[in-house]
């Protein structure tokens, strides 16, 4: 295990991070990727902000996260923040480190997949501003379908921020047909785990077919997440709240106060009096 240089952490600010294989041989050679794709996912997902231990995938999804919001500091910062308080967010799936911050907001729902059916989701139309999902699409029989579903329970101006494993030097294609490939612990590998697509360069591709109109990537380090939009032209999910004017709340709260009310003869008839002095 070895130190590895980076940003600072967009989750917590941490500015030190450990490097670890997590690719095995089996899913490679499965995969079809290179020695050097291999080191690239590896960085992507095992090297860990020694802090909070998000990896970079997480933390590049983080930083997505907070571009759509339009924050400046880090995704901690945000959740505790008045900005974030009334922000609907669902959960595809637990995003990894990140999935405390988010369960932390009040508008945040959980949705565990596969239980939940992201080709036929059960929430009304219009129900969440974000939807956040991490490493479940490539899982999905039709990604296409589970796309336009965040899209109708998406608000007009809402987002959906995600990642899937992407290899930039190749184009996505679906596995139909071919040898199965599995994520996840390589002794146990489930149903869920199964791939269906192994994502590349043009990955934004699908989201277009699902009737997004922007389609933005975050990259930290090795680590990549997307953003969609149903709106060409977005704006911030979230607004900062308004700048009190400290010097007007003063005056507004001491003309609210008892004493202010009480004085209020007195202070009338000194205006007079200056009044009348000024006249002369």
């Amino acid at each position: 295990m070895t130190m590895s240089a980076a940003p600072p952490c967009a989750v917590c600010g941490g500015a030190h991070y450990t490097d670890r294989a997590v690719i095995w041989d089996e899913l490679a050679e499965g995969w079809g990727i290179s020695a050097e794709e291999r080191l690239m996912v590896d960085r992507q997902q095992g090297t860990c902000c020694t802090a909070c231990g998000g990896n970079l995938r997480s933390i590049a999804l983080a930083d997505a996260i907070l571009a759509s919001c339009g924050w400046e500091g880090t995704l901690r910062e945000f959740a505790e923040s008045e900005q974030a308080q009334p922000l609907r967010v669902l959960e595809i799936n637990e995003a990894g480190t990140l999935s405390p911050i988010l369960r932390s907001l009040p508008g945040h729902v959980f949705g565990a997949y596969p239980a939940l059916d992201m080709q036929a989701m059960s929430y009304p139309d219009a129900s969440f501003d974000l939807i956040v999902h991490s490493d479940t699409l490539e899982h999905v029989p039709d990604p296409i379908q589970a796309l336009r579903e965040c899209a109708r329970v998406l608000t007009p101006t809402g987002a959906v921020c995600f990642t899937v494993p992407v290899i930039p030097e190749q184009m996505s294609v679906s596995r139909a047909g071919l040898p199965p490939i599995h994520h996840g612990d390589p002794t146990d590998p489930t149903d869920d785990l199964l791939v269906h697509t192994d994502y590349g360069a043009d990955v934004w591709h699908q989201l277009h077919q699902a009737g997004f109109l922007a389609v933005t990537l975050s990259r930290f380090d090795a680590g990549l997440a997307i953003t969609a939009a149903k709106r060409s032209r977005q704006q911030p999910l979230t607004r900062p709240a308004p700048a009190v004017d400290s010097a007007a709340a003063d005056l507004a709260a001491m003309r609210a106060s008892t004493s202010w009310r009480l004085t209020a003869p007195l202070r009338a008839a000194v205006a007079t009096w200056r009044r009348r002095g000024a006249e002369g």
